[in-house]
Order: structure tokens, then C-alpha cells, then sequence
């Protein structure tokens, strides 16, 4: 079967749209359901129909993703999300070498900021899905400001802080240590969600259920290749 092509469908095949895709997909691929058949077995039907259907790899995925949830929405959209986390988990381990520095910068001209992109090929690096995911990325940074890329970054001494600082503002609240310690860590998540741009959620997804590093993950699906954010930087006038 054919790899799919950049440009094919939105970002990580339909990812910032998952609901209407797989909403049309629905109308298009599969066989209407027969209420005098068992639900398994007519599931099975709706993914052997939808692997015939799919032309390109992503729409098979697509595909997929709807007759294996068929018909619930909200299942689908997550199976592509899943589908894209594997594909990019297989791919760790490769080089990316290539890719691209994007500048963001402010209409007023007082804000401003810099990402860098890798990907495996120069040839991915220059299509519209890739600079389009690096455009996105440019403009998160100057949006939300985050400090690191990952929460891998994050200096342990800096996590100790936090802790010290959480630990800190429960020390009147006479509960179980452990009970604090979860606490504690559930403060830490929100300090990821706020200072890593990875666990960050996607500004443009209005839903607020998209993170950067799904959006990563599944652009890194549709091409094929690793993509990597490698170091990012943001400007303000005055500081």
C-alpha cells in the first residue's frame, strides 16, 4: 500500500479536526449497521470493508479508527491519537539531522520567538505539513513562554524546588505523608503542563485536549519520519 502523501489530509490526518474527519469517514467507508447481526462480528466487518476502502496508508488508519469504534466519535479520534504515539515510539531511535529554524515574531514587532525542528530527510523538512507543525510550534512558544522543551529537561534541582515550595504550602494540612506526596506530584504535572512545551496544550485546539507532543507524534505518523523539537528561545522588549 502506498505511503501517504504530505499535505494528504491536516496535520496528523485530520488530528486538528478528528471528529469531523472521522465523522465523514463514517458517511463514506462504511456498510450501515444491521441490527439482526451481533455487534462483534459486524465490527469485524466494518474493518475488513474499511481496509478495502482506504486508498493510502492514512486513510486506512482512518478507516480503521472509525470501524473499530464504530460510530463513537470521541473512540476514534483517540485511536488515531494512540496510532500516532506507537508509530513515533518505533522510530526513537533513529537520527534526525535535518529540519528547519522558524521565526515567529509579533505583529507589533515586541514579541518574538525561535524554534529549531529536526526530521530525518531535507525532503520532509520542506513540506507544507512539516513548516506548517513548525510554524504552529513558533507561535506556541511566543504565546505560552515555556522554559524547557521536555520534562526531561528539567534540572532535577529545579523539580526539588518545586517540591520544597509545594511541600511548603500544605505545611499546616494534617494529612497521610502520602496523601501529600500525591498531592505534591499532581502540582508537579501542572508545572510541566505549564513550563514544558511538549506536555503543553495546543493553543489552537479550542477543545484543549490536543498536547504539543501528540501534535509531534502524529505529524511524525503522517511523514514517516522522527521529529524531534530540539531547542526553542523567546524574545519580549523589555524583558
Amino acid at each position: 500500500m502506498a505511503a501517504s502523501a504530505a499535505g494528504e489530509h491536516p496535520v496528523g490526518f485530520g488530528f486538528i479536526q478528528p471528529l469531523q474527519l472521522v465523522a465523514d469517514l463514517s458517511q463514506q467507508v462504511l456498510p450501515p449497521r444491521n441490527v439482526g447481526v451481533g455487534f462483534d462480528a459486524q465490527r469485524r466487518g466494518a474493518i475488513h470493508h474499511a481496509e478495502h476502502a482506504a486508498g493510502s496508508a492514512a486513510e486506512l488508519r482512518s478507516h480503521l479508527a472509525v470501524a473499530t469504534a464504530w460510530g463513537d466519535l470521541d473512540a476514534a479520534a483517540e485511536y488515531l491519537r494512540k496510532k500516532g504515539l506507537a508509530d513515533a515510539k518505533k522510530r526513537e531511535g533513529r537520527e534526525a539531522k535535518e529540519g528547519i529554524v522558524h521565526a515567529y515574531l509579533h505583529p507589533d514587532g515586541k514579541l518574538g520567538a525561535l524554534i529549531e525542528v529536526n526530521c530525518e530527510t531535507d525532503f520532509v523538512a520542506k513540506t507544507d505539513g512539516f513548516r506548517e507543525l513548525v510554524r504552529d510550534l513558533a507561535m506556541q512558544v511566543a504565546a505560552t513562554n515555556p522554559s524547557y522543551v521536555a520534562r526531561e529537561d528539567v534540572p532535577a534541582a529545579v523539580l526539588e524546588k518545586e517540591r520544597e515550595i509545594y511541600r511548603g504550602q500544605m505545611a499546616d494540612q494534617k494529612k497521610p505523608a502520602q496523601v501529600l506526596d500525591k498531592i505534591v506530584e499532581g502540582k508537579l504535572e501542572k508545572f510541566f503542563a505549564d513550563q514544558c512545551l511538549l506536555e503543553q496544550v495546543f493553543i489552537k485546539d479550542t477543545a484543549g485536549k490536543t498536547k504539543i507532543k501528540d501534535l509531534v507524534d502524529l505529524t511524525n505518523s503522517k511523514t514517516g519520519e522522527r521529529i524531534v523539537v530540539k531547542r526553542l528561545a523567546r524574545f519580549r522588549i523589555g524583558g
